[in-house]
């Protein structure tokens, strides 16, 4: 009898050991590479910091697949067969309750909306908002609406129209509070000096003002504006992350642009 209890003692201690190796001493992640998705924390709050990186990636958005269907989410648009190699995507844009654009909207350059400058209720009408845009040759820009009707020309690859903005020239928005009472799960993204696009998604929810100085840190005294709230969603494949929140609008698809081999 006490040789099996020996046994059975033995045999927990070496359960736990086990345990404890697989569980309570993993080993740390490793850093992802440049242009994917890491977790960071700023002011002790949880976020996801993306990075897009002209040369290495080009950012289109999407509405609708091959069937024309609106994807509504990243599952559907994982099914789709022209998805491409996904970095990451995020939803970014404001939408009405069938998923459809309400501001300035242009894929694979076809406007499918113009500017919206309405005045309205809404974070969207917080004037200013603000349009996200950029070419294929990996030409990205955060402008306000105001700006971007008065100075663009040119129609775009893809734009974007949202609101409010969260940072004009590196200052938060005037009708934003430092520290506000709404907290609620947001995402953002502003184009660094360097022309690298930064996104952000908070893991919990945050105020307007949080996320505006997590911006400043990534783009110092550039434009920032806030993509979307409560359903902000990323999808990171390399990192095993879908979030599933419904019903989304505009897709930010953000695709790794593959090197030709050297002859």
């Amino acid at each position: 009898m006490n040789l099996r209890r020996i046994l059975i003692a033995a045999l927990v201690v070496l359960v736990g050991v086990l345990l404890y190796r697989n569980v309570g001493s993993a080993p740390a992640p490793k850093a992802a590479p440049a242009g994917d998705c890491t977790a960071s924390r700023f002011e002790d709050a949880a976020f996801t910091e993306c990075l897009a990186v002209p040369g290495k990636h080009q950012i289109a958005l999407r509405l609708k697949g091959q069937n024309g269907l609106i994807f509504r989410g990243f599952p559907t648009l994982a099914q789709d067969p022209s998805r491409g190699d996904i970095a990451f995507a995020v939803n970014g844009g404001m939408y009405d309750t069938g998923s459809r654009p309400i501001g300035y909207y242009v894929e694979n350059g076809e406007r499918l909306r113009k500017l919206n400058q309405a005045n309205a209720e809404g974070n969207f009408y917080l004037k200013p908002n603000g349009v996200f845009f950029g070419d294929a040759a990996g030409n990205w820009r955060v402008l306000s609406s105001e700006d971007f009707a008065a100075t663009v020309t040119k129609r775009p690859q893809f734009g974007t129209q949202s609101g409010p903005m969260l940072l004009i020239a590196g200052k938060l928005h005037p009708s934003l509070a430092e520290n506000g009472a709404s907290l609620k799960l947001r995402n953002s993204v502003c184009v660094d000096a360097k022309g690298a696009a930064h996104f952000a998604i908070s893991d919990e929810p945050v105020s307007f003002g949080q996320i505006a100085r997590l911006m400043k840190r990534g783009c110092g005294d550039a434009n920032a504006l806030f993509l979307d709230g409560t359903v902000s969603s990323l999808w990171h494949p390399a990192g095993g992350r879908m979030d599933v929140r419904f019903p989304l609008g505009p897709l930010i698809v953000v695709t790794s642009l593959r090197k030709e081999p050297a002859k």
